[in-house]
């Protein structure tokens, strides 16, 4: 299918980019630092966690964290990995020959959504390397590991599909990252504002646009069909929004 070869050739000029690698590089360098110190943190804490009944594993105090901290992080990440999808196209005037290509704007916008997804998910994939190596050590929550690991895909996916929308809007990838960021950043905080509202249902409504409401529900192992169904439709919202940004293109043109 088409979408499928969009997606291999956005993947493909990823790994051509120097970008991508850096980008790839300095997470995987912080993420992995801040994995060991966890790791030395649990190791200490090893002689009070024998006097606890019940006491949390590895699991809870290791790999948790990691997979929390690696969610800020892509969400600073994301930004300018998306940026350049449609924005860059328009400034160096290919957009038109994608535009009269005999291919839909649903394919072109799912073929680049997939190109950039498939990179973070290969990043997550990496991440995920760091908390399996503790099984040589002893078992950990595999459960909870899934778990942590599909809220950070899903995660993922939504921060994919708003840049995505965010470089149909401009000309410059600059543009185009920042404001990718402040959105995000403000759907990341958004229920803090909820905490100080005095009405019930307008602290609840924000509550549930919290993008990391979501995923901390989904982090600790509660699986939710809402929590699901958050990230499904505003991934899928965001992507409806981008095919009609570029169609009304196309009818310019």
């Amino acid at each position: 299918m088409m979408i499928f070869t969009l997606a291999a050739r956005e993947l493909r000029s990823l790994f051509l980019s120097p970008l991508a690698w850096s980008i790839l590089a300095v997470v995987q360098f912080i993420l992995a630092w801040l994995f060991l110190s966890q790791l030395n943190d649990f190791i200490m804490l090893q002689p009070q966690l024998k006097m606890i009944d019940n006491a949390p594993g590895a699991t809870e105090l290791v790999i948790a964290p990691i997979y929390g901290s690696a969610a800020f992080i892509m969400m600073m990440v994301t930004p300018l990995l998306t940026m350049r999808l449609i924005s860059e196209e328009r400034q160096s005037g290919s957009i038109a020959l994608l535009m009269s290509a005999p291919i839909s704007m649903t394919e072109i916008i799912l073929g680049k959504f997939l190109g950039v997804f498939s990179f973070l998910l290969l990043m997550s994939i990496m991440i995920s390397l760091m908390p399996l190596s503790l099984l040589i050590a002893g078992p950990i929550d595999l459960g909870l590991l899934a778990s942590l690991f599909m809220a950070l895909s899903l995660l993922l996916a939504a921060f994919t599909a708003l840049g995505l929308y965010m470089s149909t809007l401009t000309l410059q990838p600059t543009v185009a990252a920042i404001s990718t960021f402040g959105a995000l950043l403000l759907l990341w905080i958004i229920d803090w504002a909820g905490d100080k509202v005095g009405s019930e249902q307008a602290s609840g409504l924000l509550s549930y646009l919290s993008i990391l409401r979501h995923f901390e529900a989904l982090g600790k192992g509660v699986f939710n069909s809402g929590d699901l169904i958050y990230y499904l439709l505003f991934t899928c919202l965001f992507l409806i929004l981008s095919i009609r940004r570029l169609d009304a293109d196309r009818l310019q043109h």
